[in-house]
């Protein structure tokens, strides 16, 4: 009796295992290794000793500015990259290649410039620090400079994100949905938002992560007082300068579980949001 062996079905798309091996391979090189050793480094101090540094009070309150700026920004660049998206994808007018390009000049413009130039705009002899200082605003050394910052280097990922869905979503739509009597609001919430919704969160996403960990451009307008205007990167540098390598990978590691558990917590919910559309 002859006995038959299953047949492996093999892809269509050959060299499938070649590919997912480098790429295990990289990711586990460039992201894996070094994010475990920042966690192997912090294993091994004392528990009172990790408290001492990554929890005390100056610490809680730089993370609090790092991840509530952050988040601020990612909410304002939410709106204001959503407008501009549109516009881009919406209208023709002159120049639209050159404001196109000014959208990518975060990207492309290095962070300590980026820095140095919103101090001389935001700080108090700036055009606009001045502005606002004769209404009572002070931009530059406060909390709000490290906003601007992070709005700043944030904008093109929401931009950059929402532009190719919208660019899909045919014009057609909102003709149609006008011609059934729907108000340019009703368009708005009820054809538009929930069609780039999914990607509007996913560039809000990617742009507070970037600005958590920001570094260069806010450094310079942020004044880095102690318990006001100091953010948690700097902690970071300043354990690396006293040779605390220790306590900086304890301080790295808070930054890094905080951000993990609220990108996992975003990603739940566009999960759950694409789920429910399905349904």
């Amino acid at each position: 009796m002859t006995v038959r062996t299953p047949r492996v079905r093999r892809s269509i798309i050959p060299g499938f295992r070649l590919t997912l091996g480098f790429t295990i391979f990289y990711l586990s090189v460039i992201v894996l290794i070094p994010l475990s050793a920042v966690y192997i480094k912090t294993a091994g101090m004392g528990w009172d000793q990790f408290v001492a540094v990554a929890l005390s009070r100056r610490s809680l309150l730089a993370y609090r500015l790092s991840f509530g700026a952050a988040a601020a920004a990612a909410a304002v660049n939410a709106v204001f990259g959503l407008i501009v998206a549109w516009v881009l994808v919406r209208y023709q007018f002159p120049g639209k290649r050159i404001v196109s390009a000014l959208v990518d000049l975060p990207f492309a413009l290095p962070t300590a410039v980026a820095g140095i130039a919103l101090t001389a705009l935001y700080g108090p002899n700036g055009p606009l620090g001045a502005a606002l200082a004769q209404i009572g605003i002070k931009a530059a050394f406060t909390p709000l400079g490290v906003v601007i910052a992070l709005t700043f280097i944030g904008l093109p990922f929401v931009v950059r994100t929402v532009e190719p869905v919208l660019a899909d979503l045919s014009g057609e739509v909102e003709e149609a949905a006008a011609s059934l009597g729907a108000s340019r609001w009703q368009c708005f919430t009820r054809v538009i938002l929930p069609a780039v919704a999914p990607a509007l969160v996913t560039g809000a996403a990617l742009a507070f992560a970037r600005g958590v960990g920001e570094y260069g451009s806010v450094i310079f307008i942020a004044g880095n007082l102690p318990f006001k205007s100091e953010i948690a990167p700097l902690l970071i540098i300043q354990q690396l300068e006293q040779y605390n390598y220790a306590g900086a990978t304890a301080i790295a590691v808070t930054m890094l579980t905080a951000s993990f558990a609220l990108l996992f917590a975003i990603n739940a919910v566009q999960a759950w949001d694409r789920g429910r559309r399905e349904a």
